[in-house]
């Protein structure tokens, strides 16, 4: 079992406290317009089905999934079109991140991304200068309603899991190849476990330790200032950090 990154710790520990959760609901309301462009009834559009999933898993609230479903299949004329990018940029120290973007201007996302990164210690990449330092995984965090242990290991990767980690609240975060998103959550829910999320991810191939103090607090905050972008989805980043400078941060 892989072991749980710092990094991504912080992370989440910070976006409860800075209260993103009007961003998550814009971005779930695009991805949601996005799937509906195919159809806007879920039983018969499983992108639409997985994407509302989504959007419920994060509590977002039905008027606007059903919002998000006009905007998409066109009955709300006054719907802005949006598109799903990638950008890969480097950031201090060497580090890369894969920057995902849901826009409808990939001209502004792209001119604000560039203005962010060079002014903070990063610069955009050109394409592919990035990417195969990452792989696309499915990703899946399940409650296991607090069981644990080597049984709970080998059921997650009998049922798909070719990695996995325990995150601080007891659930464990699963790695699994993007074709068996669906068959491998239905074999966590068929033995009872929840799960928590589901989605598709960036995982970086190998991870870059970062031990010098200055260099994590930059490093942090690009990241930060990138992800506060309107347009911006996720960053997923190659760093993570030294034990000994984890509480300084």
């Amino acid at each position: 079992m892989a072991k749980h990154s710092h990094f991504d710790n912080i992370k989440r520990s910070k976006a409860l406290v800075d209260g993103v959760r009007g961003k998550v609901f814009t971005m779930h309301a695009r991805l949601i317009a996005i799937a509906a462009r195919a159809g806007g009834d879920p039983v018969m559009n499983s992108n639409l089905r997985a994407a509302i999933d989504r959007a419920k898993e994060d509590n977002v609230p039905n008027a606007n999934i059903d919002r998000a479903i006009k905007k998409g299949t066109g009955e709300d004329k006054d719907g802005a079109v949006f598109e799903e990018v990638t950008y890969e940029a480097f950031g201090p120290d060497g580090s890369v991140m894969m920057i995902d973007v849901i826009t409808d201007n990939t001209n502004r996302a792209f001119s604000n991304l560039r203005t962010i990164l060079t002014k903070n210690g990063g610069n955009i990449g050109s394409s592919g200068s990035v990417a195969w330092k990452f792989e696309k995984k499915a990703f899946l965090r399940v409650n296991t309603g607090g069981k644990s242990g080597d049984d709970v290991e080998l059921e997650l990767i009998d049922a798909g899991a070719d990695d996995l980690t325990q995150d601080e609240e007891g659930h464990f975060e699963v790695y699994a190849p993007v074709e068996q998103m669906g068959s491998v959550r239905k074999a966590l829910e068929a033995k009872g476990y929840k799960i928590v999320k589901a989605e598709l991810v960036w995982k970086p191939k190998d991870t870059k330790m970062i031990s010098d103090l200055a260099i994590a607090k930059e490093t942090l905050k690009l990241v930060e200032l990138v992800e506060a972008d309107d347009d911006v989805s996720r960053v997923t980043t190659d760093v993570d950090f030294d034990d000994a400078i984890v509480a300084q941060l």
